[in-house]
Order: C-alpha cells, then structure tokens, then sequence
C-alpha cells in the first residue's frame, strides 16, 4: 500500500464528488446555499477529509472508525441529495449521476474497510 493519499482512489473519487457538489451549490441561491447547501457541502467535504485523517493514523483501527465515519457522512450526502432534488435545486439526470457516483465510492469505501489491516 501507498504512504500517499493522493494514490488511495476511493479518497480521489471522493475529493472529486465534493469538487462536483461545490460546483453545483454556488449556482443556487442565498436561501438554498445558506440552508440545504451547508449541510450537503459539509457532508460531501466530510467522506474524503475522513478517510484523509484515518490514512494519516498509524494503527488500522483508527483509520476503521475514520473509515466508518466515511461511511456516515455518505448516507447522510445521500439525504441531502434526495432533499435538494426534491427541492427543484438538483435536477433528475443530475440527481442519479450524483447518487451513482456516492454508490461507487460506498462501494469502494467498503472494500477498503476490509482491506484494512489484512496487510502483512
């Protein structure tokens, strides 16, 4: 396994959903950024600075619980995308894109976790 984070692809994946989601929150309006938009900025921020700060722990379990707080934050972007498309502030087409993509980094997340200190 790499030392660095840029090589780990789920936390690359994640880096670059929230990248999408900032994109999409500045288009919105004050009301929206300022209530709905925090919050899914937060959680979308929160699944890649998670899984950073368990890479940079130097005992597996550690990075597990980081690791697990990833996958919270994941379910919590989840509602706040069905909120925001709901809303009328994400369209459908974007909306499933979206949710494909937190679907893939769940998924990669996942296998991750288990890879985690299975390594000799």
């Amino acid at each position: 396994m790499s030392n660095r984070i840029e090589d780990l692809e789920v936390h690359t994946l994640a880096e670059d959903f929230s990248n999408k989601i900032w994109d999409i929150v500045m288009g919105w309006d004050h009301f929206a950024k300022d209530t709905v938009g925090k919050q899914i900025m937060r959680s979308a921020y929160s699944i890649g600075a998670n899984i950073a700060e368990g890479f940079g722990r130097y005992h597996y379990k550690e990075n597990k619980n980081f690791c697990y707080f990833s996958r919270g934050s994941i379910i919590e972007t989840k509602s706040f995308l069905k909120k925001s498309n709901t809303r009328k502030l994400i369209d459908n087409d974007t909306y499933q894109v979206l949710l494909q993509q937190l679907e893939t980094i769940h998924l990669k997340l996942n296998v991750y976790i288990k890879f985690i200190g299975n390594v000799k």
